[in-house]
């Protein structure tokens, strides 16, 4: 790939929650704090799990909403996150996970993502899980952007919905790709497979940073932070999300330089 440097998004905290240390910021407080450094640091999208006060994973507008307000209010939000994207304008994409882990429900999803009042520039929508295609067009139809995500190297299924699924606004739908390991045979293949959109490829835990590399290797996006990694490349524990933007900002340039 060519063009512009490919997209750093920060995972700021995923799944996790105060158990699981320091660095994971959990109030608006926190994860603003947190987006602020990552940017800093090098990151460019952020993709939050909105929580309520007692922790909770949740879509409600009652939740959603004032994360938002608080992360625009202090300059992150606005942009796209994708190379030549309408409205990037140097702005930072907000992300917002929209899952089972938020909303079991299907219907329950959809409701929650239609009774939204501020919209995130995008969000994540898990093929694996059922209805991903009405919830992807749902979120669409209101204007936020779509990252289809699928496992690379389990289940051929939800690649197999994604594929199957006529994206007729590529401009602003991106294929968010897990690989199981950073073999790079079946990302190899993934990428020959694809219709013209975007790509961000991500792992987790011990796969999070050799999966980085593979990105820098092909050129794609890539994702990092403590909701993915609580760990540096040498095993440290990370202090931060920005510690860790900034060690994947070293690791790309290292795996670029080596690729030439």
């Amino acid at each position: 790939m060519s063009g512009a440097e490919p997209t750093l998004v920060v995972a700021l905290n995923g799944a996790r929650s105060a158990a699981d240390g320091a660095a994971v910021p959990v109030s608006p407080g926190d994860l603003v704090e947190a987006a602020l450094a990552a940017v800093a640091a090098g990151g460019r999208e952020v993709l939050v799990h909105a929580r309520t006060p007692c922790g909770r994973e949740s879509l409600s507008p009652r939740v959603v909403g004032p994360l938002l307000e608080a992360l625009r209010g202090a300059g992150i939000g606005g942009g796209t996150g994708l190379r030549g994207g309408p409205g990037t304008g140097g702005g930072v994409a907000v992300s917002v996970a929209v899952s089972v882990g938020s909303e079991p429900d299907h219907a329950g999803r959809l409701a929650r993502v239609r009774s939204w009042t501020v919209l995130p520039d995008r969000a994540v929508v898990r093929f694996a899980e059922p209805g991903a295609r009405e919830l992807a067009e749902e979120l669409l139809e209101r204007g936020v952007a779509v990252d289809a995500e699928v496992p690379v190297g389990g289940s051929p299924e939800p690649l197999a919905r994604f594929l199957a699924w006529p994206v007729r606004d590529p401009a602003r739908v991106r294929l968010l790709a897990e690989p199981a390991s950073a073999d790079p045979g079946p990302v190899a293949e993934l990428l020959r497979r694809l219709p013209p959109v975007p790509v961000l490829l991500f792992g987790r835990g011990p796969v999070a940073w050799p999966v980085l590399r593979l990105a820098a290797r092909y050129g794609t996006g890539a994702r990092i932070g403590v909701g993915d990694v609580l760990h540096l490349p040498d095993g440290r524990a990370a202090r931060s999300n920005a510690e860790l933007v900034a060690a994947a900002v070293r690791a790309r340039e290292v795996t670029t330089a080596g690729s030439r």
